[in-house]
């Protein structure tokens, strides 16, 4: 058999949206006898065949023509012409008929019948066999093609005397029924564009006009097929096959009941419904009984934006389409758990999972899906400019300062783990906000982002003793926020003057910003990683606790957080003295507690976290493992840590960096040498988001 499609997924034809088919004809093939089919056509066409009590081929042909837009059909007929066309217009389905009877039929093929119908197919045409049965799916993916194509199963056997199509470079060279070698199974379902039917057509007059009339009109296709642009629609496993004999209607129709019980399963993350999102789901639904999977908020936001409507508002959303089965939820970005739970026939995707982030979530529904012959079924992702605005107005909107403020503490709620890494910069924040790391383990992106003192400071080339003023620091914040929508959380050193603090927090909330931290500490700031070998003095428990008191009444919303950060294991005053510190602060009104350590092994801040959950399993703990850098994310998290920061990984990366390109080129007196671990500026240029 010849390979057509390399994936393990069916790859469905390009969408054309909801472009109407007015244009468009249906040429339906009835002229022939049907003499295989035994007792069954001694009275009727076997177009008429039953395939229940309330459908035959021939009205399930009509039905999904019609649903799939097409108005106008041509229809040749042979034997029972009359009951044939009484028939159609008994069915009140809003087409417009055309018969072309053919009187010849005894004598000769479809090509003669084709040929006596030609003056009225010169129009986009959709070709079938009156004996074709199929599912909805099918008729729809060949009616959307965007170029002329013929039906082919990559899966199915190939048939002793049926059609079969030979491959060459992508297109149809040829179709017959005795082609074995490099050869796929193919259905007479064709949809065919003006200038691929003309060159056909006029093969098929010629071979008419020189008596050649009982053949195939796919021989006379075979001629033209190097000119002819017809190319494969791989439909795999869904149903399409020609009834010739009573035991084809058997399987056909055990088939088609075997249909109404296909379950299908798609996943949806989206907050805003869309025409792209819509007409997937329609797509789903003519594969079998859709059930739509809910990520959670948690599962959105651990790889992309977080979500504008919140998971109960998103479920309603699609509860409330016409033909969703019913609506579930999928826990976690990885289909696995909801796949074995509910062991869909089908599951169907936007092929834009094929790469990128996602594509490890793809194999491994493949795998579980390949564990018990389920299929993936993957479509063309919607995309233009109209959805690139849909998505420009959801970021904006996150970036709105109520949106944004509040978002830090849901996460906590929702997670109850989050990550921030530094930013400086509008650019820095790019880099925190579009960075998304995939592997087998799972997407991971950091959750917020964490406006060092230290790195605010050394960007300016100044030292880190809150030299930098609050307008200065202000300016940088909002530098970041304008480009970006996660969550800010500020490094606010000492907090200042109680009252001074009051209105920093009120500015920060304000803004925007998520959360503000403020270390125990008094005097002129020194950066704590100096530890003891330069002078700093501890704020009294008192005094601090009164300085987050006037924070906390200074507040405007729930949102805000103020986090206090404790200095005891940096100054070596211990862990009993932090813990004391900790619940006193936490009286006072914290909503977060930093605890902070120089040293580069763990243990003493272990200890902390241990014996503060022992006592308060609630507030939110944040840790800044700069020194103690060698822990992992999945030990903190067992250990009872909320909140990690990466304080100032971007700024001590990028020092060197540059210091390294200004060296090289000192050195070669060009910059040519530098290329080599320069970021191209376009991909830097392509981090900025373009407004329109």
């Amino acid at each position: 058999m010849a390979q057509v499609e390399p994936d393990r997924a069916t790859k469905a034809q390009p969408e054309e949206g909801e472009r109407t088919r007015q244009t468009m004809k249906a040429l339906i093939l009835n002229s022939g006898c049907g003499t295989r089919m035994g007792q069954l056509t001694v009275q009727q066409p076997k177009c008429m065949t039953k395939l229940s009590p309330c459908e035959t081929i021939l009205s399930r042909q009509l039905r999904q023509l019609s649903q799939a837009g097409i108005q106008e059909v041509v229809m040749t007929t042979g034997p029972f012409a009359e009951m044939l066309e009484e028939y159609c217009q008994a069915l009140a389905l809003p087409l417009r008929y055309t018969f072309v009877y053919n009187k010849d039929y005894q004598s000769t093929n479809y090509i003669y019948s084709i040929f006596l119908a030609q003056e009225h197919l010169n129009e986009e045409l959709l070709l079938l066999h009156g004996d074709l049965v199929m599912e909805d799916a099918v008729v729809f993916q060949a009616v959307e093609s965007r170029r002329s194509c013929m039906v082919i199963s990559s899966t199915a056997p190939l048939p002793d005397k049926d059609f079969k199509a030979r491959l060459c470079e992508g297109r149809i060279a040829a179709v017959g029924i005795d082609l074995f070698d490099s050869a796929v199974a193919a259905q007479p379902l064709y949809h065919l564009l003006p200038e691929d039917w003309k060159i056909w057509k006029a093969r098929i007059d010629a071979f008419c006009k020189a008596g050649t009339v009982s053949c195939y009109a796919e021989e006379a296709f075979n001629q033209e097929s190097d000119r002819c642009a017809v190319y494969p629609l791989d439909i795999r496993n869904l149903l399409c096959a020609e009834i010739d004999s009573p035991d084809d209607l058997a399987v056909v129709c055990a088939r088609l009941t075997a249909l109404a019980d296909r379950t299908v399963y798609m996943s949806f993350s989206s907050d805003l419904l869309h025409s792209g999102h819509i007409a997937i789901i329609r797509k789903a639904q003519r594969l079998g009984k859709l059930t739509i999977g809910v990520l959670t908020d948690e599962a959105v936001s651990s790889y992309k934006r977080f979500p504008l409507v919140p998971f109960t508002e998103r479920r309603a959303m699609l509860e409330s389409i016409a033909g969703v089965e019913r609506v579930v939820e999928q826990r976690t970005l990885s289909y696995r758990e909801n796949l074995q739970t509910y062991r869909p026939d089908i599951v169907v995707h936007g092929d834009d999972w094929a790469t990128g982030s996602l594509r490890f979530i793809r194999e491994e529904a493949l795998s579980v899906l390949k564990s018990y012959g389920g299929e993936l079924v993957e479509f063309p992702y919607a995309m233009g400019e109209i959805y690139e605005e849909i998505e420009r107005r959801a970021r904006a909107e996150l970036a709105l300062p109520d949106l944004r403020r509040a978002r830090l503490k849901k996460l906590l709620q929702l997670k109850g783990f989050v990550t921030a890494m530094e930013a400086h910069s509008g650019l820095t924040g790019l880099i925190v906000e579009n960075t998304v790391v995939s592997s087998e383990e799972g997407t991971h992106q950091f959750d917020a982002m964490w406006v060092s003192s230290l790195c605010d400071s050394t960007a300016k080339g100044k030292p880190d003793i809150e030299l930098v003023d609050m307008t200065s620091r202000l300016r940088t914040i909002d530098d970041i926020m304008e480009v970006t929508t996660k969550p800010v959380i500020f490094d606010g050193d000492t907090g200042g003057l109680a009252e001074h603090f009051s209105y920093t927090v009120r500015t920060l909330e304000r803004m925007g910003v998520s959360m503000v931290i403020i270390e125990d500490k008094i005097g002129l700031k020194k950066n704590s990683l100096f530890g003891t070998e330069v002078a700093q003095t501890q704020d009294s428990i008192e005094h601090f606790s009164a300085k987050i008191a006037a924070g906390k009444r200074a507040q405007k919303t729930t949102d805000f957080m103020i986090c206090a950060r404790i200095e005891s294991l940096i100054l070596e005053k211990g862990v009993e003295d932090a813990l004391q510190r900790a619940s006193a602060f936490v009286t006072a009104g914290a909503d977060a507690i930093m605890i902070h350590s120089r040293k580069t092994q763990p243990d003493e801040i272990f200890q902390f976290v241990d014996r503060f959950r022992a006592q308060d399993p609630v507030t939110p703990l944040v840790v800044v493992p700069t020194s103690f850098a060698s822990v992992r994310e999945e030990e903190f998290r067992r250990r009872g840590v909320n909140l990690v920061i990466y304080a100032n990984q971007l700024t001590r990366s990028g020092f060197p960096a540059m210091r390294n390109a200004a060296v090289s080129i000192l050195t070669h007196r060009r910059a040519s040498e530098c290329d080599a671990f320069c970021m191209p500026i376009q991909e830097i240029i392509s981090l900025i988001p373009e407004e329109h």
